[in-house]
């Protein structure tokens, strides 16, 4: 089989469902090999096994919490067992929607720990490995809202503007080594996650699902929520040779809802 990402080996954190799952699809149908992380270890198996039959690539699991560094550096170990880490997708990450006074420390803790913490402790474990072979990708999935402001959840959005900014100083360290660093910053990606995000955004704006819905895909030209294959296929391009050039950028996907 030859792909794109052919001989390549990627391992992608939240890799069981929603945008981890399209991008782990996306990278086998171009032929590379994949080590999935998650937590739950159920749902993980079951993913890596219906890939793996479904495109015929080897996809190995290993289940701990993205959050915890020992348990991390556990993991990238015995992943490396098999093989080079040639890719490296952070994609494990939660939202937790409040208002910033209703915020209990415990919740923005965690949103903050899982969405950035995850990202330096893989990144650090991973990297080594990078420079020894002076080359690697590493892409980060941020969001919009790492780029500006947004009502009700200001856990996450300071979380993915240190993503982005992580993605930036990372880009800056690493570029000697071969390393190409980005990230892509989806608006709302239609995912189950999105629809439990939605409605407790709609409970807080004291509107139906339906209304918030509405209003949010009425501000975007293209008039819908992204496909997560639409994210899998950009990070598709920027771990593949087509972009050998492309560094410490942040790729929003938003239908054109900046330009309005």
């Amino acid at each position: 089989m030859v792909g794109r990402l052919s001989g390549k080996r990627a391992l992608i954190t939240g890799g069981s469902r929603g945008i981890g799952r399209a991008i782990a699809e996306a990278f086998a149908r171009e032929a590379c090999s994949l080590i999935l992380n998650a937590r739950e270890s159920g749902r993980l198996t079951r993913t890596a096994d219906e890939v793996a039959t479904e495109y015929g690539v080897d996809v190995q699991v290993h289940a701990c919490d993205a959050t915890n560094g020992d348990a991390v550096r556990d993991m990238v170990v015995g992943a490396q067992e098999g093989g080079a880490i040639d890719i490296l997708i952070n994609n494990a990450g939660i939202h937790i929607p409040a208002r910033f006074i209703d915020y209990t420390f415990a919740d923005f803790k965690r949103v903050i720990e899982t969405n950035v913490y995850s990202v330096f402790h893989v990144t650090q474990a991973v990297v080594p490995g990078m420079m020894e072979r002076g080359q690697g990708r590493v892409i980060n999935l941020a969001s919009t809202a790492g780029k500006w402001g947004t009502r009700n959840q200001a856990a996450y959005n300071a979380s993915k503007h240190a993503v982005v900014g992580m993605t930036r100083s990372l880009a800056l360290e690493l570029a000697p080594e071969g390393i190409l660093v980005n990230a892509i910053c989806p608006w709302i990606v239609d995912t189950d996650m999105a629809a439990e995000i939605i409605a407790r955004h709609a409970e807080l704006a004291d509107m139906t699902t339906e209304q918030l819905e509405r209003r949010m895909t009425d501000a975007v030209p293209l008039r819908r929520m992204i496909r997560p294959q639409e994210v899998a296929s950009l990070a598709v391009y920027l771990a593949s040779d087509e972009a050998s050039y492309i560094s410490g950028q942040s790729w929003t996907v938003d239908g054109g809802y900046t330009m309005v």
